[in-house]
């Protein structure tokens, strides 16, 4: 079999990541763009086997151009680092062409579009800009939009995903979703890799211009915490309430954690209003870790990391 090549963009993310753990894994050439090599995960990608790092800014024409220049595939999540939608264009116009066969744009939905009043979040929105490009100049491409990262949750004083500690040693989730509207769930380092990997498997011929939303469970934010509770064997509660902001956050994010606290808070709007989860996913990857498993066996060591003791 032909040696495939499959070209990452920010490949420190956590999505990105996980296709480059696997892809590299199972033989193919992984070229993975990252704007810096520090943290643990650079240094992780630069021992993997069969992976080339291109390291530097997406603005940079020519290392996009050389990012792409004879890769078969693509994986693409933009971040809010500079312009996001100019960058992703950039990004689409210069894997076209360089004859990239699939191009897997990691997407959300922009709620305004749906006309029922629902405000649209900037970060998504824009997403969903470049998403319509890639679709308009003919790449051939499959929109994947991740559910809410598992891996979110800290006991840092981070907003939206708080796990509080509290003096009893419970802990409390705050946040603006109502306590019983369904969400959509994913380990985003544990099954992205996998599940994107089937896609290409799959190919275009099935997947091009489709959306498939990768979450593996639906749980409401009462039943996140019944799962957490399980699996810490500590009392979890959750709380409706507004977004508490208690450490700096980057520029635009005060607008996007506004918008959610609308749109879920207020309108009770689906996360995925027009995507099926999680069959979808469950048809991709079957081996997918749930949010309980997390909770017992990734949430500790990640709160060890953090310089948290709670667990001893």
């Amino acid at each position: 079999m032909t040696t495939r090549t499959i070209a990452l963009v920010n490949s420190t993310g956590r999505q990105a990541a996980s296709l480059a753990r696997v892809a590299s894994a199972v033989g193919y050439q992984v070229r993975a763009q990252l704007r810096k090599r520090q943290g643990i995960v650079a240094e992780e990608l630069e021992d993997l086997p069969n992976v080339t790092i291109f390291e530097g800014s997406l603005e940079d024409k020519e290392l996009v151009r050389n990012l792409f220049k004879d890769a078969h595939l693509a994986f693409v999540n933009t971040t809010s680092w500079g312009d996001e939608v100019a960058i992703g264009k950039g990004l689409a116009n210069a894997a076209k062409k360089a004859g990239v066969q699939h191009y897997i744009y990691s997407s959300m939905p922009d709620h305004g579009s749906f006309g029922k009043g629902w405000p649209s979040l900037p970060q998504w929105s824009s997403k969903f800009t470049v998403e319509n490009y890639i679709r308009q100049i003919g790449l051939p491409a499959t929109f994947v939009y991740a559910g809410i990262y598992n891996n979110n949750f800290t006991s840092l004083p981070y907003p939206l995903f708080c796990m509080e500690l509290k003096p009893d040693g419970s802990f409390e989730w705050k946040a603006p979703f109502h306590p019983d509207v369904p969400l959509p769930w994913l380990d985003a380092e544990h099954d992205v890799g996998p599940a994107v990997l089937q896609i290409l498997k799959d190919g275009p011929r099935k997947w091009s211009g489709q959306r498939i939303a990768l979450a593996f469970e639906i749980l409401s934010p009462r039943e996140v915490c019944v799962k957490f509770s399980a699996a810490l064997r500590r009392r979890v509660r959750y709380v409706q309430g507004p977004v508490e902001i208690r450490v700096p956050i980057p520029n635009g994010y005060h607008e996007q954690l506004d918008g959610i606290e609308v749109l879920f808070g207020n309108h009770n709007a689906p996360y995925f209003p027009d995507l099926r989860a999680p069959e979808e996913a469950l048809g991709l990857w079957e081996g997918f870790r749930g949010i309980e498993e997390y909770a017992r066996e990734v949430f500790p060591v990640e709160e060890a990391a953090n310089g948290r003791t709670w667990m001893n």
